[in-house]
């Protein structure tokens, strides 16, 4: 069974920054391309970030882009998206997701797997 879990949100103040992680079981890591999702209050699922099996291609967002950094360890199965300099728009839920978007699909993107989230919250 895939599974996918999040860490690492919590409550930041405008300009802080926060790294998330997530854990992924049950499917062979190496091989998925991963991405970031987010869903704020009052609003639809925003594709975020992707990252290539490999981890040499990376893709942003244009809201996030310069700002969030994502990465990935295969040897433990783990994805990050590493958050700089955050605004008070960046509040979400974020969900670490299964596969990615093809560029045309990224505004629409419903993933099919995704994990339950970790919050993220900046105010001052």
């Amino acid at each position: 069974e895939l599974r996918l879990e999040e860490s690492g949100g919590g409550l930041v103040q405008p300009g802080g920054s926060l790294k998330l992680s997530c854990e992924a079981s049950g499917f062979i890591f190496s091989k998925a391309d991963m991405s970031w999702v987010r869903k704020a209050p009052g609003k639809g699922l925003e594709w975020v970030s992707s990252i290539i099996a490999s981890g040499t291609t990376t893709y942003y967002a244009d809201s996030v882009k310069g700002r969030f950094t994502i990465s990935r360890d295969n040897a433990n199965n783990t994805v990050f998206l590493e958050m700089n300099s955050l605004k008070p728009e960046d509040t979400a839920m974020y969900h670490c997701a299964w596969a990615r978007p093809t560029q045309e699909a990224r505004e629409r993107w419903s993933p099919s797997h995704t994990g339950p989230g970790t919050q993220v919250t900046v105010s001052s």
